[in-house]
């Protein structure tokens, strides 16, 4: 399947579908079971061509399983739902209970890991906004046994329908997709940027969004671990913009006649190619 949306924003890495389904895919690239891996490094893979797979016991980290819909993993983290709340503020450093439990976890973590246990990662104020946060997620628990990832031009519409189609682009690209996304709608907010994990912003955030009736996209990569993961194996500033697969068929309709043959579109594609150029 190809994307009329990517040919006409230039956007270099191939779209990603996201699948819910009960039949797991031949040579999937899969996590090891309990193992610890990144869902962003999964959908750079399938960015780049190579299809990926999740289950229940392959999410690669309990924030993984919660972002995939897999469930409210947050109770297998360290210490429990409130290990993840210290872990993403203010960590356990002032915490005699806290550092003691993970004195008994320490042989069981990466370094990195550890020290965000210890000193927290910062990016809420205190523990009890993160537990806010996960409030407001709406965590999900998919009927399906897997989540796949897999490159659109595999995807055959006939016989499989994606759940979401993910773009990864740059800062014009994600503008036109915003302005797409709009532009055969009424109202202002047809697409939306919360604050949330990389994998949530693919996977639960816009699975809320395909049960509207006017399905909005989710755009993501405002989590910082997120973007290391990306730049480090795509090596680019990109952002994603998740859009249900119901947005993403009306998208496609609407490209031809847009502002993507208009002069204003073909100039920014005209000063990008300069910019290039002159690197």
């Amino acid at each position: 399947m190809e994307s009329k949306i990517r040919r006409a924003a230039a956007i270099e890495y191939e779209p990603v579908a996201i699948l819910l389904t009960d039949e797991k895919p031949d040579k999937a690239s899969q996590f090891k079971e309990g193992g610890w891996g990144c869902v962003m490094f999964m959908l750079a893979a399938a960015a780049k061509g190579r299809t990926a797979v999740f289950d229940r016991k392959t999410f690669g980290c309990p924030g993984g399983g919660v972002g995939l819909g897999f469930g409210p993993r947050y109770k297998d983290f360290v210490g429990g739902e409130q290990g993840f709340c210290h872990f993403l503020s203010t960590g356990y450093e002032a915490s005699a209970e806290g550092r003691e439990m993970l004195d008994k976890a320490r042989p069981y973590l990466r370094e990195e890991t550890l020290d965000n246990f210890i000193h927290g990662e910062r990016y809420a104020k205190s523990p009890e906004l993160v537990a806010d946060f996960v409030d407001c997620l709406p965590i999900t628990d998919v009927p399906f046994t897997y989540v796949v990832f897999k490159p659109l031009k595999d995807v055959d519409p006939a016989k499989e329908r994606p759940e979401t189609i993910v773009f990864l682009c740059d800062m014009d690209q994600l503008s036109a997709l915003v302005v797409l996304a709009n532009y055969g709608r009424p109202g202002i907010e047809n697409v939306i940027i919360p604050w949330a994990a990389g994998c949530q912003s693919i996977g639960i955030l816009p699975f809320r969004e395909a049960r509207s009736e006017t399905p909005r996209a989710v755009v993501g990569q405002v989590d910082l671990s997120a973007r290391v993961t990306i730049k480090r194996q795509l090596k680019a500033d990109l952002m994603t913009f998740a859009a249900p697969y119901a947005l993403f068929e009306e998208m496609e309709s609407n490209v031809a006649h847009s502002f993507f043959e208009r002069h204003t579109w073909q100039t920014l594609m005209a000063m990008k190619k300069e910019a290039k150029e002159k690197a």
